[in-house]
């Protein structure tokens, strides 16, 4: 019998990314999804790339009653990719308790859940910004937290807490929290990718939208940062990149490889590049040019992070492997087919 991995938040971008190397890899998948910040046809892409339409349900896992319909019609469960999550840094500094309700209680309750059904492996969408604003760079696992600059960072840090605790306190519990840094980029046969409903929150979809036609313009948010060029600073990461760390810790946790039962692992590609370095590396990358502003700072956001990844290269064997170049070239492949 296969391998079977809950994936929920499966048809967001980077669960359905995600789910494909899970696929691939021979695991069976069932994705739960509310789709509130995703679309049904993500199955489709998923099945032109794998042959296999992933089992899909939907339903709120922030609901008790809802989350364990999952549990009683997959017995088999192995497994949970967690990212299902409200996501979007500024919408979280207005409305802090959505992020609250949705994300703590969506992950208590698979907990509680596992723990009932007896599923023993957890891989849980972290974040950079568990970090806020480090002191230091690059950060390693070891680099302390720091206060979040916005409720969606202080629900992964809490989230962390939560799983830290009951990895310590329920034996069945086995659980790696994989800290990402800024995922961008499609698929390369972009029959998936980035498609956020409504105004996009993030850099590369806006930009491809922007591009395209379907904006105005795009907003960089503040050249007065002390960086070297004024705008922010992240490390980038391919999405299939980061998807492929997940079908690793999966199997690192069914194959009892972990150093201890709650481990933590930052997933990025170990280089920082500024907004508007990103702009240009766009344009060399497609030919296109980007209309772009200069605005004022958004609320929440941090100057300067980029990830020390050795340990995850080291203790997981994998490392980011496609070029900034060539994920934004994919980035833009996928905004062109899902518009013409």
């Amino acid at each position: 019998m296969k391998k079977q991995v809950l994936v929920t938040g499966g048809t967001g971008y980077i669960g359905s990314h995600t789910v494909v190397e899970l696929q691939t890899n021979g695991y069976e998948v069932i994705i739960a999804d509310n789709l509130s910040n995703s679309r049904i046809e993500v199955l489709e892409g998923i099945k032109n790339i794998t042959g296999i339409e992933p089992l899909f349900e939907k339903l709120d896992l922030s609901i008790p009653c809802e989350a364990r319909k999952i549990f009683e019609k997959y017995p088999n469960i192995n497994s949970i990719i967690h990212f299902a999550a409200s996501k979007a840094v500024g919408e979280s500094v207005g409305e802090p308790l959505k992020y609250y309700a949705n994300n703590l209680n969506s992950l208590i309750n698979i907990l509680s859940l596992m723990r009932e059904f007896n599923v023993q492996n957890i891989v849980f969408s972290s974040s950079c910004t568990v970090y806020g604003q480090p002191e230091k760079l690059p950060v390693t696992e070891q680099t302390e937290r720091q206060e979040a600059e916005s409720p969606y960072g202080n629900t992964k840090t809490i989230c962390e807490d939560i799983i830290r605790d009951s990895v310590k306190a329920y034996d069945g519990i086995n659980a790696i929290a994989l800290r990402y840094f800024n995922p961008i980029g499609s698929h390369p046969t972009a029959y998936i990718g980035e498609l956020p409903n409504g105004v996009p929150n993030n850099l590369i979809p806006f930009l491809t939208q922007t591009v395209i036609g379907m904006r105005e313009k795009l907003s960089v948010f503040g050249d007065d940062y002390p960086t070297k060029d004024g705008s922010c600073i992240r490390d980038y990461i391919n999405v299939v990149d980061l998807a492929k760390a997940h079908v690793v810790s999966i199997e690192r946790l069914i194959e009892n490889k972990q150093k201890s039962r709650c481990e933590y692992f930052n997933i990025g590609t170990g280089e920082g590049y500024s907004v508007l370095e990103i702009i240009n590396s766009f344009e060399k990358a497609t030919g296109e040019k980007v209309p772009y502003e200069i605005t004022g700072r958004r609320e929440g956001d941090i100057t300067e992070i980029y990830a020390d990844t050795s340990y995850a290269n080291e203790e997981l064997g994998w490392k980011a492997e496609k070029s900034l170049e060539d994920t934004l070239a994919s980035a833009w492949e996928w905004q062109k087919r899902i518009v013409n």
